[in-house]
């Protein structure tokens, strides 16, 4: 578990990464790529009262572009954000809007 837990606390999102994905997927890229990354690496590892140390980024990325749950934090029941869920995306708006 905490080999598991360095692995992801060394794992980072990088900015072209994001881009990449977005095109791909979406098409265009209308958000700053570099504090959209710099705000998922601050956050990875903020999720103690969420009731694990840290979140792979790319889980918390999923989340905000595509609402995706996160494994065992309970973001979702039913197919709807739980305050978790919430919780979670508004401290990624703070965090993003800060870098911005």
């Amino acid at each position: 578990m905490l080999l598991m837990q360095i692995k992801v606390m060394n794992k980072e999102i990088k900015a072209d990464e994001i881009e990449n994905y977005i095109v791909k997927n979406y098409g265009t890229m209308k958000h700053n790529k570099y504090a959209f990354a710099d705000a998922v690496n601050a956050m990875k590892g903020n999720f103690r009262s969420y009731g694990t140390e840290t979140v792979d980024p790319w889980d918390i990325f999923l989340l905000i572009i595509e609402n995706k749950p996160i494994e065992g934090l309970y973001t979702h029941s039913y197919g709807f954000q739980t305050r978790t869920g919430r919780g979670i995306i508004e401290e990624f708006k703070s965090c993003y809007y800060e870098m911005v």
